[in-house]
């Protein structure tokens, strides 16, 4: 490979290009939290010139949140009609999280499709959701030697394959002569590898959902709630993503 071309950021930092490098040590203690704890700005936060953020931080792990309820719980067998059982409480659960992760002054916590692995593992319960708190807990103190795996792609990409190829496997109930069905099943799973967002690709899912069913006649079979998610999306798109790049 030319110097030139090995040289390049992308090429460097590239899944194959990157080296695996050794943790200094196996275990460590978790950084202290009083640099971030309850740091959090509210009142910076609700000036005119950030709440197009927060509604776009809002939009995206809402949306986030939703698609991978929807699909780890399909994957679970959970569904019920097209419907999510108990989702209320499985959306307080997810919101909890993020309050608690913004007053930590750590990431975003939200549900995340990995956890499809678990319910394929037999996973169908609370208790799941328990061991897998307990061990994260633990596995706060054998940072270095996670951080060590996780960080190295090669490790990680064949986990995450396998939990697409599973998540893949609810495509076959998709109604695909269905063209008001199809389409927007497709828009949406072609949206979220190509935006690099679960939020887009479901928002463009949703848009094309509502102006497919509107002028192909079939209009009524679909709520008024959705023509008005419809509708926010589009200015969405239009008046505070467009400026954000």
């Amino acid at each position: 490979m030319p110097a030139s071309v090995s040289a390049a950021h992308d090429v460097s930092e590239s899944m194959l290009n990157k080296r695996f490098e050794f943790a200094n040590a196996l275990i460590a203690l978790p950084p202290s939290l009083t640099p971030t704890f309850l740091k959090m700005d509210v009142a910076h936060a609700l000036t005119p010139k950030m709440l197009p953020f927060v509604f776009v931080f809002l939009f995206m792990f809402t949306f986030d949140a939703i698609g991978t309820l929807i699909g780890v719980c399909e994957q679970a067998g959970f569904m019920r009609d097209n419907k999510l059982p108990r989702a209320k409480q499985a959306m307080i659960s997810d919101a909890i999280g993020t309050v608690a992760g913004a007053a930590l002054g750590t990431s975003t916590v939200t549900s995340f499709v990995e956890s499809a692995a678990g319910v394929e593992a037999g996973g169908r319960t609370g208790l799941t959701g328990l061991v897998v708190a307990a061990l994260f807990l633990l596995a706060l103190f054998f940072s270095p030697v996670i951080a060590m795996i996780g960080g190295y792609p090669p490790i990680t990409a064949p986990a995450l394959t396998i939990v697409g190829a599973m998540m893949m496997q609810n495509v076959a109930k998709i109604e695909w002569k269905d063209y008001t069905e199809s389409i927007p099943a497709f828009l949406i799973s072609i949206g979220i590898p190509l935006s690099y967002s679960i939020a887009d690709g479901l928002a463009l899912g949703f848009i094309s959902y509502a102006i497919i069913k509107a002028f192909s006649g079939r209009g009524r079979e679909i709520s008024w709630l959705t023509y008005v998610l419809a509708i926010v999306l589009v200015l969405y798109f239009v008046f505070v993503r467009s400026r954000m790049g």
